[in-house]
């Protein structure tokens, strides 16, 4: 298995026993929230919340990857998140570049493909460099992809795809009438991409906070207590256990 740990903690190890690997959710989008509130918990700045997330980030993808997820979309930075202090966008940032220049040879040499979602043209320079260079060297792995969402907005995508849709109208590429469900999604971030099946958010909020809305139709819906700090494998594990005893039917009867 790829980034096998030999410390496995044999918590993780029964509820890994538990789990059905028949059934694993073949993609899974993550709303990681709760930083700034695990680090208030703990008087400590926000930043130190950002820097404890990335540490998760780096086990719940060798998590995901170790039982065979192909998709694994992180909600990492909102279209409003820009209307956060200035301090703290720089450090999410800063988070950013140094993930992709720290992790990218480890997820490269694990099979690992690194993609984004979301208009990076307004990310800065490095970040948008920094991002493009890991999907170029990693782009023909053939393991877990992990999606980066990025100055991404459900409402924004949405937006985005109807106006190319009416740019491709007007040069006559498009009939009305071939306008459809899949036609619309293959305007979207995730044309390629199929629709989650499992959406988790930690800290407690119970909303979707402009994340993949259409996307996530059919999606079933997990919600913690945990901050995304505190958000180990073993969380993941039983939020995949609960989703496997859920009977999708997505409008039909069995």
């Amino acid at each position: 298995m790829f980034f096998k740990n030999k410390n496995i903690s044999i918590k993780n190890e029964i509820v890994l026993k538990e789990l059905d690997m028949n059934n694993i959710p073949k993609h899974i989008a993550i709303i990681m929230d709760g930083n700034g509130r695990w680090a208030k918990k703990r008087n400590l700045p926000r930043s130190f919340g950002h820097k404890a997330g990335v540490e998760t980030i780096r086990e719940i993808v060798k998590a995901c990857s170790n039982i065979g997820v192909k998709y694994l979309t992180l909600y990492a930075f909102s279209t409003e998140n820009w209307k956060r202090p200035a301090d703290e966008v720089s450090t999410l940032m800063n988070l950013l570049v140094e993930y992709l220049r720290g992790e990218l040879e480890e997820l490269n040499r694990n099979n690992v493909i690194i993609n984004y979602i979301g208009d990076i043209s307004a990310l800065p320079d490095l970040c948008q460099k920094e991002l493009v260079n890991s999907n170029i060297k990693t782009k023909n792995n053939t393991g877990l992809t992990l999606n980066l969402a990025l100055n991404y907005g459900g409402r924004d995508e949405i937006i985005k795809a109807v106006k190319n849709i009416y740019i491709d109208m007007l040069k006559n590429n498009i009939d009305i009438e071939k306008i459809d469900e899949k036609l619309i999604s293959n305007y979207l971030y995730t044309k390629n991409i199929p629709d989650p099946d499992l959406l988790i958010r930690t800290s407690g909020e119970i909303r979707l906070s402009n994340f993949l809305l259409w996307q996530i139709a059919y999606t079933e819906l997990y919600f913690t207590d945990i901050y995304w700090p505190d958000f180990k494998p073993y969380h993941l594990y039983k939020a995949i256990i609960d989703y496997q005893k859920r009977d999708r039917r997505f409008g039909t009867v069995k």
